[in-house]
């Protein structure tokens, strides 16, 4: 069962940027698709970003295409995303999540996603 512990949340001002980070522990890592996921208070969990298990393929959703970017350290068992031109609407916590070991190919479901992180908070001030 691989845990993943997500961090560089904090307070930024409109049009700044922050890098999250996620590490997980485990040796299954690399053989994972993984996500990014965010949620609003009195919202549902959205799709934000997801990445393959190579990195060679990504998705991202309309609200943040253009300004984030997912990536992923296989020989660090890290995934990041970095977030530019932030905007108060992405105010949320935001969570990784990883597939099932063997689950190469990312999608933007978040029932498809077997593990996540306790979350880090985002705040973009206006």
């Amino acid at each position: 069962q691989v845990q993943l512990v997500e961090s560089g949340g904090g307070l930024v001002q409109a049009g700044g940027s922050l890098r999250l980070s996620c590490a997980a522990s485990g040796r299954t890592f690399s053989s994972s698709a993984m996500g990014w996921f965010r949620q609003a208070p009195g919202n549902e969990r959205e799709f934000v970003a997801a990445i393959s298990w190579s990195g060679g393929t990504t998705y991202y959703a309309d609200s943040v295409k253009g300004r984030f970017t997912i990536s992923r350290d296989n020989a660090k068992s890290t995934l990041f995303l970095q977030m530019n031109s932030l905007k108060p609407d992405d105010t949320a916590a935001y969570y990784c999540a990883a597939k099932r070991p063997g689950s190469i190919y990312a999608n933007q479901l978040p029932a498809s996603y077997t593990n996540w992180g306790q979350g880090t908070q985002v705040t973009v001030s206006s």
